[in-house]
């Protein structure tokens, strides 16, 4: 499949206003940013950020997200802990979306990001509508991602009763929020353009009835 890119076309995209420009031009002459023709270290900065986001997924898995102190002692328990203890008291509604916002996104989305980066590495440019649609959706639910740190900071705002019972946060709490922005980094840094990049050779060829237009997200 052949694809009209911005960079076929002769344009460049400005990354901050969104304005095309045509090449050689190294600064926008709408907003004044530096025009590039993709981001900057896109593909390495992607690894590295999501390779971190990894690393701290598993602290924030296996130590305690959450630890309850009351006269009967101290309890602590992980993200899962949590989920397990709203499924057999009957709320399965919550639990479900414990375990969706703090599991299930965090590693659909890392999925998707290792997923797109092979798609480049490997030139699968046939699947690269479908990786842009991927993106797209990782993109959208970035905005979820933190919903996990957001009920236990409120917990811990509310669930005070004195010297009888307080919540604190445990450690988990600081690697999956570091987890969470390194993911949300990797998204941000990951150019799917790259996606639609065809070979060099392939680069001066401009098809005469393209079945796509310039392509810019």
């Amino acid at each position: 499949m052949k694809w009209l890119t911005d960079i076929a076309a002769g344009r460049q995209l400005c990354l901050h206003c969104r304005k095309l420009h045509p090449l050689g031009v190294h600064t926008c002459d709408r907003c004044g940013s530096a025009v590039h023709q993709r981001i900057p270290h896109s593909i390495p900065m992607t690894w590295s950020l999501a390779i971190t986001a990894v690393l701290f997924l598993i602290p924030a898995n296996l130590l305690p997200m959450m630890v309850v102190k009351s006269i009967a002692g101290e309890d602590a328990g992980t993200i899962m802990d949590g989920v397990i203890y709203f499924l057999e008291h009957g709320e399965a509604g919550i639990g479900i979306v414990i375990f969706t916002a703090s599991v299930f996104v965090p590693f659909f989305k890392l999925t998707v990001i290792f997923y797109l980066l092979l798609l480049v590495y490997l030139k699968r440019y046939q699947r690269a509508l479908f990786g842009l649609k991927l993106f797209r959706i990782i993109h959208f639910i970035g905005k979820w991602s933190m919903l996990d740190i957001f009920v236990v900071a409120l917990m811990v705002g509310l669930v005070q009763f004195k010297n009888l019972a307080t919540i604190v946060t445990g450690p988990a709490a600081i690697a999956f929020m570091l987890a969470v922005v390194a993911t949300m980094f990797a998204t941000e840094f990951f150019d799917p353009r790259l996606l639609f990049d065809t070979e060099p050779e392939a680069q001066n060829e401009r098809p005469d009835t393209p079945t796509q237009g310039i392509t810019h997200a």
